[in-house]
């Protein structure tokens, strides 16, 4: 055999594409999941935006523009969070986890690039999603791909983090979903955290980026007019929070296996 034709090991570039190209297939297999999500999406916003109008009139109308960026980085982020959680508590179930550990790469990476595969998928949906708002809304916002793709992108990160720190605790105590999907309500009032009256709310996942993102599609500023400071601080928070997220689940991980449930469901 000529050393041309010897197997090489996989990379991580292997296997981003293999994931990626998964996650393509599942979209395009499966289009009926996918319009479904987006489709419940919408129906939820129409009930906000339904019902604000008949409870606040013109107060709802003078911040619709703030509730639609809003509501499109909640979709990110739930879309976020559950690809990671949900992902790791089905490898739990399925009694699959044990596997992925074990191989060369580790379970952890690829649940990671897993989400982030989601997220690539999420912000399609959450851009068509936004698009029906716009037009059912009549509300016009700053598009910057650039600043929108950067700021939101940023944004979520944490929520990955999040979900990882989730899935940790999935491994331990299985079956929790409960006690996770309430969590994801719990990002309404990150996302419409005060910072601007609390400034130290800022260092909460989605606060500060929600604040740049409303910043970025309202008022239309472009990434790079955005103080250092911010920018730095949005970078800070994001990989803080995935750092933990990961820790964690590294750490309950561990402890799964010292009290041999890692396999048990």
């Amino acid at each position: 055999m000529r050393p041309d034709d010897e197997p090489r090991p996989a990379t991580y570039y292997h296997l981003a594409r293999a994931v990626l190209y998964r996650e393509f297939l599942i979209f395009v297999r499966y289009p009926a999941n996918a319009i479904g999500g987006i489709v419940v999406s919408l129906f939820f916003f129409a009930a906000l935006f339904l019902g604000g109008q008949l409870l606040a009139g013109q107060a709802l109308a003078d911040s619709i523009e703030g509730i639609v960026v809003g509501y499109f980085l909640w979709t990110l982020s739930v879309g976020a969070y559950s690809s990671v959680s949900n992902d790791i508590g089905s490898e739990v179930q399925w009694g699959t986890l044990e596997r992925h550990i074990t191989t060369p790469f580790g379970f952890a990476p690829v649940a990671l690039l897993k989400g982030v595969a989601k997220v690539v998928r999420t912000f399609l949906t959450s851009a068509v999603i936004l698009a029906v708002m716009l037009l059912a809304t009549g509300t016009r916002l700053s598009l910057a791909p650039v600043t929108v793709v950067a700021v939101a992108g940023l944004s979520i990160v944490s929520v990955l983090g999040l979900g990882f720190a989730a899935g940790g605790v999935t491994v331990l105590y299985k079956r929790i979903g409960n006690w996770l999907n309430l969590l994801q309500f719990g990002f309404v009032g990150l996302i419409s955290a005060p910072v601007f009256d609390l400034p130290w709310t800022r260092v909460l996942p989605l606060a500060h980026g929600s604040a740049m993102l409303q910043r970025a599609m309202v008022d239309g500023t472009r990434l790079w007019e955005f103080p250092p400071a911010d920018l730095a601080l949005l970078v800070a928070v994001a990989g803080g929070y995935l750092a933990g997220g990961y820790l964690v689940f590294q750490l309950a991980t561990r402890r799964a296996r010292r009290l041999g449930v890692l396999g048990d469901y």
